[in-house]
């Protein structure tokens, strides 16, 4: 019987971040609103309990995320939703804490990213998230998810209070805003990378913002009063469902 030579054919390594889908924004954009009203619904009760419990949860949603082999949904999607509560709990200590000003915050995010970027380019030669294939890429890359999520937190902060567009004129402005790179992408040439990132980072203030439209009471920036807890239940609720469909789709 004639022996065949083994193959020399190598798998490709599994990228491990989803596909950038409209199914992907939308979850995207639920995960910060449901960290926003989970953050703000946990700190109102102990706020020194709040941080150390979801900082533990994000730590132990990283190590589960980190020890998979290829893009696991569940995985994923854990590990952006605590980012979100820890997130948001963190991006607002140096307002609240040390008292610095919403446009302060706001710039000292934006350079915290850029460092994180231009470490990673120096390191890598891309941004591009479809080249997250090794653990050093991943590790750089959740340093910017994190980081995006301080920006994003003092850029929606800025808007609502500094601006006085409130709640309402935020998500009017944030949706308008996110519009922006797509259009960039589609007509103008816009490097595919650099549409990501920006859009990436305004998800975080239009989700926000929607959720504390919806979870804050009228007297502060014109919420609708439905309840930082009930907000961030219906958000996990809806995070669960399509997850769970993008879940099902992967392993037909």
């Amino acid at each position: 019987m004639p022996q065949h030579a083994p193959s020399t054919r190598h798998r490709a390594p599994a990228v491990k971040v989803p596909a950038v889908t409209a199914v992907f924004w939308l979850i995207k954009v639920l995960t910060t609103g449901t960290g926003e009203a989970a953050a703000d619904g946990f700190a109102a009760t102990n706020l020194p309990l709040a941080v150390a419990v979801s900082g533990l949860g994000l730590v132990a949603a990283l190590w589960w995320q980190l020890r998979a082999d290829r893009f696991h949904p569940g995985r994923y999607w854990t590990a952006v939703t605590m980012v979100a509560v820890f997130g948001t709990m963190v991006a607002d200590g140096p307002h609240v804490v040390l008292g610095l000003p919403y446009p302060v915050t706001a710039g000292l995010a934006a350079l915290g990213l850029a460092v994180v970027f231009a470490v990673w380019h120096r390191l890598e030669g891309t941004l591009d998230v479809h080249s997250i294939t090794t653990r050093r890429r991943e590790l750089l890359y959740w340093a910017a998810v994190l980081t995006t999520f301080a920006l994003g937190t003092a850029l929606g902060d800025l808007a609502a209070v500094v601006w006085h567009l409130g709640f309402a004129g935020s998500i009017v402005l944030f949706a308008a805003a996110i519009v922006v790179p797509w259009v960039g992408w589609a007509r103008f040439g816009l490097s595919p990378v650099v549409a990501f990132w920006a859009a990436y980072v305004l998800t975080r203030p239009l989700g926000a913002s929607v959720a504390d439209w919806l979870g804050k009471p009228a007297h502060l920036a014109g919420g609708l009063g439905l309840g930082d807890v009930p907000v961030a239940v219906t958000g996990l609720v809806l995070i669960a469902v399509l997850v769970s469909g993008t879940a099902r789709r992967a392993t037909r």
